[in-house]
């Protein structure tokens, strides 16, 4: 089974309300202005398998039994996928060698990782080549993998970029729609989309019996929180769009990464990537290191890591279906991945503790509208 997802940077202006009535009604095409706002990255998973009974497929591929890792349905939908995924962000085709990808997708699929995050960007598209060469290497069916892909900033000719009929066909819904009916696909979502935005996508898929998105893929750590515990709650309940996180550790502050500076082997040190590094060295961030010394406490209490117990935070909300790692090495991902045995001792008590030290913990709709 496989998913797509369609995301857009919520940063951009957003369209006023006269942009909106000027479009046609009878038409699920967006105008300038929506392209605009629609900055998007379709997340296109593309299917190469074929079904095989379920006998045929192995324990460790198909349940926990053997080894420890937790399903989740993606959003409301049917698919399950690992709650924990890796990602390939920088790593592949970038800051580490071939070798090293192959162990780290070993490492991940022999723990019941099944969802693999990548992008049409990622090192100008070789990211994606290295994770397709690896799983025909290792000889992995394809139905009992996630793969997630995303569009928008594949090539330098203004045809080569963003979600034009000629990049991938038609726009956005409609594109995803097709990509679906022909099998390219099995669903689709959103990240870095708005919460109106997704909701836009929803009522003009309903409105022209086409396919709605699924889930947001969407930055989730114990310093960023509104838009998972405020925003998209309301979304999953209402159409069933889950979440899909990545950058558990803040970009490397919880890691402790950074604390003495960027390294010039980093991702962080990349000319394309200035945000993240003003993002880590900001004041901001120097107050955020000084508060992850005040949960010392209790990953002494639970015998974990400081990363371990950030990413098992981001497990315990319900709405979200599976986060994304990154690693560089295979002593980072196993880390990692010790977090689900930490999830079990996350109890609410635990939890409003954390939430206590961090005094961040953003109000509900309904503390707004009170």
């Amino acid at each position: 089974m496989q998913v797509s997802i369609a995301c857009t940077d919520h940063n951009l202006k957003a369209r006023n309300n006269d942009d909106r009535h000027k479009q046609n009604p009878s038409s699920p095409k967006l105008g300038n202005g929506a392209r605009a706002k629609f900055r998007t990255v379709a997340i296109i998973a593309r299917s190469l398998g074929h079904f095989i009974p379920q006998h045929h497929i192995s324990l460790k591929e198909s349940t926990a039994k053997q080894t420890g890792m937790k399903y989740r349905n993606l959003g409301k939908s049917g698919l399950r996928v690992s709650c924990l995924g890796l990602g390939t962000w920088v790593t592949f085709g970038g800051q580490i060698s071939d070798e090293v990808a192959e162990q780290l997708m070993t490492i991940a699929y022999e723990h019941g990782i099944n969802l693999f995050d990548t992008a049409e960007v990622y090192a100008a598209g070789k990211a994606e080549v290295i994770l397709g060469n690896i799983i025909k290497k290792k000889g992995w069916r394809r139905s009992s993998l996630v793969i997630t892909t995303k569009l928008y900033w594949g090539g330098k000719a203004e045809t080569e970029r963003g979600l034009s009929r000629k990049h991938i066909i038609e726009e956005i819904v409609r594109a995803m729609t097709y990509v679906i009916n022909q099998g390219m696909a099995m669903y689709w979502g959103t990240s870095r989309w708005s919460a109106m935005e997704i909701m836009e996508a929803y009522s003009v898929a309903r409105q022209f019996n086409l396919i709605p998105p699924i889930c947001e893929q969407a930055e989730y750590h114990i310093f960023q929180r509104e838009k998972i515990e405020v925003q998209l709650p309301e979304l999953y309940h209402k159409i069933g769009v889950g979440a899909m996180t990545w950058s558990p550790l803040a970009c490397g502050i919880i890691s402790g990464k950074y604390d003495i500076g960027v390294p010039d082997s980093s991702r962080a040190s990349l000319k394309c990537y200035q945000w993240l590094k003003d993002k880590i060295i900001s004041e901001e961030g120097r107050r955020q290191q000084a508060k992850l010394k005040d949960l010392t406490p209790i990953v002494e209490r639970l015998s974990c890591t400081l990363p371990q117990l950030a990413i098992a935070w981001c497990l315990r909300n319900e709405g979200v279906s599976s986060v994304l790692l990154g690693a560089s090495n295979t002593e980072q991902l196993t880390e990692n991945l010790g977090a689900i045995q930490v999830l079990s001792k996350l109890t609410s008590q635990i939890v409003n503790e954390i939430d206590s030290i961090l005094g961040n913990k953003p109000l509900s709709k309904k503390d707004y509208r009170s």
